[in-house]
């Protein structure tokens, strides 16, 4: 495990009776986005405190670009930015005053943190709110605010629990196009988020976590049907006859708000119903998943045998 991203290895943490984390597996590459994700208690920021150096696994191995952050937690600080969910700021300091602090932290000097934090402050887009005081912030403001405090020190590898919480879809743009600019610098990240549609467009990777277990990723298990949406431009068309169409029983075919919504076992057997209804001279205006890959994997999750156990 020598390479500058992020290496867990069967990691495990128990608070009492409570297995939070069961037996963690992944990695995170440098130059890409991974997701996190898992239901609510899966053990997704239990996961991340650790690899933050803020709480020691019970066993397991983790290393930040070779770095053990329970045996040497200040260098895998140095390279880690970490950006929980809750801002945990001082409220009565000002958004640049919350920049400039952390970056002094980190060693710099008064006019280097003033700088320093004037650019970030910038880079996320509250310098209108910069002398205003951290607890008047609202819940997106303050997000960005952690953003730029977890990019103080221009971290290696960035950890972010829920980043686009609270923010609104602008802010959401924005967040994205940053995080994989920093993808592209070489960094790592690994981000953890229960916005699904917002992840299928930023991750390049997946780990999924379930009950406290990593578990397979959608390519390495068996394909499951996946509903796809369609809609037919032109007169109406029934639902006999969307179904008479693709060679199928009228009741695997669903309306929805105008579209018609039917299950294909894979991409080859959704492009063949396409074909099919084509052939049938219906003119198709849209045929797409209904929902998206991350989103599919998140509901399969609820079925798998690591969920059942």
């Amino acid at each position: 495990m020598t390479h500058a991203g992020i290496d867990v290895v069967d990691v495990r943490r128990s608070f009492g009776p409570v297995e939070a984390v069961r037996g963690v597996t992944l990695t995170a590459q440098p130059g890409r986005v991974t997701g996190l994700v898992g239901p609510n208690g899966a053990g997704k920021t239990t996961l991340l405190l650790m690899l933050a150096s803020l709480l020691q696994p019970d066993a397991g191995a983790i290393r930040i670009a070779g770095v053990d952050p329970i045996a040497d937690p200040a260098a895998a600080r140095r390279m880690i930015g970490w950006m929980p969910d809750a801002l945990g700021a001082w409220p009565a300091l000002t958004a640049r005053e919350t920049v400039a602090v952390s970056a002094r932290l980190y060693g710099m000097t008064r006019s280097q943190a003033a700088e320093r934090a004037a650019a970030l402050l910038a880079h996320v887009g509250l310098m209108d709110l910069a002398d205003a005081p951290a607890r008047v912030l609202s819940r997106g403001q303050k997000q960005r605010l952690g953003l730029a405090r977890a990019l103080v020190h221009d971290p290696q590898v960035l950890l972010l629990d829920e980043p686009a919480s609270g923010l609104d879809p602008q802010a959401r743009i924005d967040l994205r196009l940053l995080l994989r600019g920093f993808a592209a610098a070489g960094r790592t990240v690994l981000v953890s988020s229960h916005v699904l549609a917002e992840l299928d467009e930023l991750v390049d990777d997946a780990a999924f976590l379930v009950a406290g277990r990593s578990v397979a990723r959608p390519d390495e298990q068996p394909a499951r049907a996946r509903a796809w949406r369609m809609r037919v431009a032109g007169p109406p068309v029934s639902l006999v006859g969307i179904a008479g169409a693709l060679g199928r029983r009228p009741e695997e075919v669903t309306v929805d708000r105008g579209t018609f919504l039917l299950a294909f076992e894979g991409d080859a057997a959704a492009a063949e119903g396409l074909r099919a209804l084509v052939g049938a001279g219906l003119p198709v205006a849209e045929f797409a998943p209904a929902v998206g890959r991350l989103e599919q994997a998140f509901l399969d999750l609820g079925n798998s045998p690591e969920e059942r156990a």
